[in-house]
């Protein structure tokens, strides 16, 4: 039978093992003839005799040496190695409270240290913009895990709050949350600090603050940013897309976040501050918690 495009494939080739039987390189060769030799012309009046397979020349059996002998028993040959630059990750497990020096030593250097941070306030803070910044200019490797970026990893069916929020939306928060909880985690083990920033409400303890300690654990720092409501409204403004609230739901949630005071979590007003003024204080703050971590 021709093969009007070439030769079919050969079997896939099998670790350990010659080439297939029956599959020679010259067989798809691209300059190779197709399909079988044609048989030379025959004088007339001589039958044609019948084409036969050739046979192998013979030689002597290749040594088979008996069980058990040699300096060696017979084992299995060892797996290929890897070659695709795997690299073994330590797993990525709930992060411990940092231990609190003694009174006699300094407080850890907040910019040097592996941390994972909660930076908390309304739409308009700055928790974005501080987080990024925070984390461009540590001197150990950060990440910076932002709660909305995530949340829109949800293309086709994406419940947006601004349409009403319902059970839908409600849900794929949840779902970010508990997806920005397993990156901090993992990013954590393999000694890479991270920030995270979310709009938590004091009003709902068990899905805010008590959520994200089960997501990351007790070893969260959580820092509240919080100005005061005309920069929040000033900075809402100048949002686009589905970020940018209503002023009347930025007021709404400005007022649920001053809850926060007199939680016992460091507040930082950030109204007369720029982005790098910010992040200096929070390295303050964070000092602060390492030495003694906050009861949340």
């Amino acid at each position: 039978m021709q093969h009007p495009v070439g030769s079919p494939l050969p079997p896939p080739h099998q670790p350990g093992h010659g080439p297939a039987l029956g599959w020679s390189p010259a067989a798809h060769h691209p300059g190779s003839p197709q399909g079988p030799a044609p048989i030379p012309p025959q004088a007339p009046g001589y039958p044609v005799a019948p084409r036969q397979a050739p046979h192998p020349a013979p030689g002597p059996a290749p040594h088979q040496p008996a069980p058990g002998s040699g300096p060696h028993p017979s084992a299995p040959a060892p797996p290929a190695p890897e070659t695709t630059g795997h690299v073994s990750l330590p797993p990525g497990g709930p992060v411990a409270v940092p231990s609190v020096p003694p009174a006699t030593a300094a407080a850890p250097d907040p910019t040097t240290t592996t941390l994972a941070v909660l930076l908390i306030g309304p739409a308009g803070a700055g928790k974005t913009s501080v987080a990024k910044y925070w984390a461009d200019h540590r001197r150990v490797p950060t990440a910076h895990i932002s709660l909305d970026d995530v949340r829109e990893w949800v293309r086709s069916g994406f419940a947006d709050p601004q349409t009403g929020w319902n059970e839908h939306s409600e849900a794929q928060y949840r779902l970010a949350r508990r997806t920005c909880g397993f990156s901090a985690r993992n990013f954590l083990a393999n000694g890479i600090s991270c920030i995270l920033d979310d709009a938590v409400f004091p009003d709902r303890p068990v899905v805010g603050l008590g959520g994200w300690k089960r997501h990351v654990g007790p070893g969260l720092l959580p820092v509240v940013l919080l100005p005061g409501l005309d920069i929040v409204l000033e900075r809402n403004a100048e949002r686009s897309g589905n970020r940018r609230l209503t002023d009347e739901e930025v007021a709404r949630i400005h007022g649920r976040m001053a809850g926060w005071y007199g939680s016992g979590l460091p507040i930082i007003d950030n109204s007369q501050l720029d982005i790098p003024e910010t992040a200096h204080l929070l390295d303050e703050v964070l000092s602060r918690s390492i030495a003694s971590p906050p009861n949340w």
